[in-house]
């Protein structure tokens, strides 16, 4: 459905306004992390941006005036799924990656940053909190499909990379890595 990054290089097309979007737990923040590495381009956490430290959050008013104060940069990386403000940042960007995984490989993935500090998280996971799984166990079919509608209607003229496994991705990052040393 859509082309690989290789097929993007190729047409001359250049990433400067990326968005990363997938079910909790995918490893967004990972991928745009090593991204950012490879690209150089300055890297906002979405999590970061609405949460505090305690754990509460800013307004969804003032989180959307957050984001488009970072549209009017030129070059960007944003990670994060969001869907209330996914349709805001698919306009604005001019590359989009989606880690379409499986549900099991997101509920490990969760698990797996459970005590870590995290760069993109104001405070560190205790536990698999019971609603934060069940959004991950429901992504799939909730949300999902929404986000493919919007990748359908925003999507031309876009870079639009969808990696079904985690290996998929850690390929593109090694690809693209030894590419650009």
């Amino acid at each position: 459905m859509y082309k690989n990054i290789v097929e993007i290089r190729e047409r001359g097309k250049k990433m400067q306004k990326v968005i990363i979007i997938g079910s909790p737990g995918a490893g967004k923040s990972t991928f745009s992390q090593k991204l950012r590495d490879i690209t150089k381009l300055p890297l906002y956490h979405m999590d970061m941006i609405y949460y505090n430290e305690d754990g509460t959050h800013i307004s969804k008013e003032e989180f959307e005036e957050k984001l488009k104060e970072i549209f009017k940069e030129n070059k960007w990386i944003i990670d994060g799924n969001y869907q209330r403000t996914l349709e805001m940042r698919l306009k604005e960007c001019d590359t989009i990656f989606l880690l379409d995984y499986p549900t099991e490989v997101c509920i490990e993935g969760a698990k797996s940053r459970i005590g870590t500090k995290r760069d993109e998280f104001p405070w560190v996971e205790e536990k698999l909190d019971e609603e934060f799984k069940q959004r991950i166990l429901e992504f799939s079919e909730k949300k999902l499909p929404g986000i493919y509608q919007l990748l359908e209607k925003y999507g031309d003229g876009k870079n639009v990379v969808v990696f079904k496994e985690r290996e998929e991705a850690e390929e593109w990052i090694r690809a693209n890595h030894d590419q650009s040393t």
